[in-house]
């Protein structure tokens, strides 16, 4: 043949698929899983390891956005039943160094605290997916090259304050310190807000009596600066810390249960329990760049 291939001989294309089919007689690779332990930060160093500059996973608090100034916003930030902001659950930190384009990655997991929504959720999911169903909790996926107009190629190690202030980052909604803050107050033009409720809920919270004492608005001369008002739609802040799982067969896991049980070391709640079983968290991938 012209080719140089012999009659009857497989190409090389299919040579090579054939050496990764699965042999009979090879021992089945088990996954590998990393565990997320999570822990309450307490010194100065441990809340500024959970800046974005230095890549944290962390659980609750307000997120640290991957990509500081494209964020979701609109309709994608709220949820679908009530409308209201969804509020940050976690986020994962989990780099693909194979690709260029996956350096860094992260994935953040949003959820409404409303039972009623995550309820209207569930009975949504039995619905026609195709049929571009609604959700309450929703997780996005963002991912930036190594070179970026926001990181160094390196990650800042030892610093501390201004030593490693970040790049530029969107201006945050003054109560939830998570979606932009678009909405600015019409007083003093320097409290920003995600949503008219966050607004509402921040006014009537601190910023009634705050907002007149912000140098710029029509009565400043009360007090030259206001207080700073720290979010207070926030779950408590964690850091998350990866752990390869532990090696142990199967039998000593259900042994190991059964004693924890009868020791009275597994405490069960019913309600939560019900709901773990019957709830599944949909990952919804928002046609969005670069949170996805």
């Amino acid at each position: 043949m012209g080719d140089g291939t012999k009659a009857g001989a497989e190409p090389d294309d299919a040579i090579f698929e054939r050496d990764y089919l699965d042999d009979d007689n090879e021992e089945e690779l088990e996954p590998e899983v990393t565990l997320g332990v999570l822990w309450k930060p307490k010194e100065p160093w441990d809340f500024h390891s959970l800046l974005p500059q230095h890549f944290p996973s962390k659980a609750g608090g307000a997120p640290a956005w991957l990509d500081p100034v494209n964020l979701p916003s609109g309709k994608s930030s709220c949820c679908d039943f009530c409308g209201d902001p969804l509020r940050f659950v976690m986020q994962v930190y989990v780099p693909d160094g194979w690709k260029e384009t996956t350096f860094h990655r992260a994935f953040f997991v949003f959820m409404c605290p409303s039972m009623s929504c995550l309820q209207l959720d569930q009975r949504e999911q039995g619905k026609d997916k195709a049929a571009n169903p609604r959700r309450s909790v929703k997780v996005f996926r963002c991912q930036l090259p190594r070179i970026n107009a926001f990181y160094t190629p390196e990650e800042p190690k030892g610093c501390v304050g201004s030593q490693c202030s970040g790049a530029h980052r969107s201006r945050l909604c003054d109560w939830c310190g998570t979606w932009k803050g678009e909405i600015l107050c019409s007083h003093c033009s320097k409290a920003s807000y995600c949503s008219r409720k966050h607004q509402e809920l921040h006014w009537h919270a601190s910023h009634e009596n705050d907002c007149s004492q912000i140098p710029g608005s029509p009565d400043a001369s009360i007090l030259p600066v206001a207080a700073k008002v720290f979010p207070g739609h926030a779950w408590p802040e964690y850091a998350v810390d990866h752990e390869p799982e532990p090696s142990c067969s199967t039998s000593s896991i259900k042994d190991n249960s059964e004693l924890m049980m009868v020791e009275g070391e597994v405490e069960s709640d019913a309600m939560m329990q019900l709901f773990m079983d019957q709830f599944e968290v949909f990952f919804v991938l928002w046609p969005m760049l670069p949170y996805s």
